[in-house]
């Protein structure tokens, strides 16, 4: 059905002009191969009929998304499917779409398959999942990063032009680093998480996989939106940056690479580009930022993930790893977990203000990769390594955005994160087209190159042209800015 990894534009080109037709999905979902253990449930012949049907009582051209073929992590709800969030013992059949879905479905898309994970999104890695370790799409000897491991593989193989995953301590951008594709974590409460089986509900997100920053933000322009259903949706400000404007990048002064000199090297190109593209790059301490990473963890908000797993199962019916963490809740006590909210509050204060006179952070996605074998050996440190520049986005409240930045000299990508406050997607948007455009990577894994097909706009605000003494570096500019 497709020569190459398409995205939602040659997704939309192949319908218009009817290179493809809509019932062509059910053939293609049986091509659909698992031996990279990135599926978990793949769409019947029903299933897809089912919501082609549904499609044709609508007009096509209200249907930006029309006939676009998606995958769901197996921890939120898609109506006719079953959720497992990776334990067998879990398995319920949903009898209704989750928020997002119902508003992907209603732009036309169409659901192929459900996508394994880290049990109970619990993981960075990709490997606790009793439906097996999911490959790495570059080299299958690697982990493909976790928890949102399958439905990154899906996306990087070409399965599928986008996929939902979910984001708690970085789930959303380690399988995109180590996959070579767009990884969009959005501000807490823009997409609503009602139907989603929570992992720490008070930091929880659902997350988008593309192969493009023009794909991701065409699927959160459908998603976004507040939702009364959901205690923890926000409204979305009026008033926030749609484009970078301080010319000014932060990095971590504390650089971690646990050794790994290709990671360290590929981070140092990232750098050379910000620069390239006109920004100041400065060096900013990280010791805040570390300690409110090891906090999610290593403190009394790991009971938060234990409240969460333990609704649902016991601990003997849980991934002997997940189990192992789960149970660090019993150290802690109700005045232990007050005082972690208190010095969360603390450092998320810190980090923001350390934030403030920057367009953004770039940090490396993840500071190294590992083989399966090596995690699988000792799981619990080599996952850890994953979060240490992810952990602190959500407790800190910032939206971010995984991006490719090089293929390593072993053939493995290597991704850089870029991290704004919250309510600043859109600017990070906006910069990722820059990025990607300049970093002329291929996608995914295909032989395919970024390509500009979309203007990030905002109903919230308007193209300025200014004259004069307005100009940058000119006497009136600080009565515009």
């Amino acid at each position: 059905m497709m020569q190459d990894l398409w995205t939602i534009q040659d997704w939309q080109k192949a319908y218009t002009s009817q290179q493809i037709k809509i019932e062509g999905l059910i053939d293609y979902v049986k091509t659909i191969y698992n031996d990279d253990h990135a599926w978990i449930e793949i769409a019947s012949a029903t299933q897809i009929q089912a919501q082609i049907e549904a499609l044709k009582q609508q007009d096509i051209a209200d249907l930006p998304l029309y006939g676009v073929p998606f995958a769901v992590k197996d921890n939120i709800d898609v109506a006719g499917f079953h959720t497992t969030a990776a334990c067998k013992d879990v398995e319920y059949l949903a009898a209704t779409d989750a928020v997002v879905i119902a508003k992907l479905k209603k732009a036309g898309a169409v659901v192929i398959g459900k996508t394994n994970l880290d049990q109970f999104a619990t993981g960075l890695v990709g490997v606790r999942s009793p439906y097996g370790a999911v490959k790495n799409s570059f080299n299958p000897e690697y982990i493909s990063g976790g928890s949102s491991s399958g439905s990154s593989v899906a996306v990087a193989n070409g399965m599928v032009p986008f996929s939902l995953g979910t984001d708690t301590a970085g789930s959303g951008r380690v399988p995109a680093g180590h996959n070579n594709i767009v990884g969009l974590k959005p501000t807490k409460g823009w997409f609503s998480t009602t139907g989603l089986m929570p992992a720490c509900r008070t930091i929880d997100v659902i997350s988008i996989f593309a192969l493009s920053s023009d794909d991701a933000w065409t699927v959160a322009s459908v998603m976004q939106g507040y939702d009364e259903t959901d205690e923890y949706s926000r409204t979305h400000p009026a008033n926030v940056p749609t484009q970078f404007s301080k010319g000014k990048i932060a990095i971590p002064a504390q650089l971690e690479f646990y050794g790994d000199s290709e990671t360290e090297k590929a981070f140092a190109i990232a750098v050379e580009r910000i620069q390239s593209l006109g920004y100041e790059v400065k060096s900013i301490d990280f010791t805040d930022f570390n300690a409110l990473a090891k906090a999610l963890y290593n403190e009394a908000w790991v009971a938060e993930r234990t409240v969460a797993v333990e609704k649902v199962v016991t601990r003997e019916q849980a991934h002997p790893v997940i189990a192992e963490i789960i149970a660090q809740a019993d150290s802690f006590s109700a005045t232990d977990a007050l005082q972690a909210e208190y010095k969360r509050a603390v450092l998320a204060r810190k980090i923001n203000l350390a934030l403030q006179g920057y367009d953004a952070l770039m940090v490396p996605t993840s500071p190294t990769i590992y083989r399966i074998a090596d995690v699988e050996a000792d799981p619990i440190i080599k996952n850890s390594h994953m979060g240490a520049y992810t952990n602190f986005v959500n407790f800190a409240d910032l939206a971010a955005i995984a991006l490719p930045n090089t293929i390593r000299a072993d053939g493995l990508p290597s991704g850089v994160t870029f991290i704004a406050p919250a309510w600043h997607d859109q600017a990070l948007a906006n910069f990722a087209q820059k990025w990607q455009a300049l970093t002329a990577l291929a996608l995914g894994k295909s032989q395919q190159h970024y390509q500009k097909t979309l203007e990030i706009t905002s109903k919230n605000s308007v193209k300025l042209a200014v004259v004069g003494a307005h100009l940058t570096a000119m006497p009136l500019n600080f009565q515009l800015t």
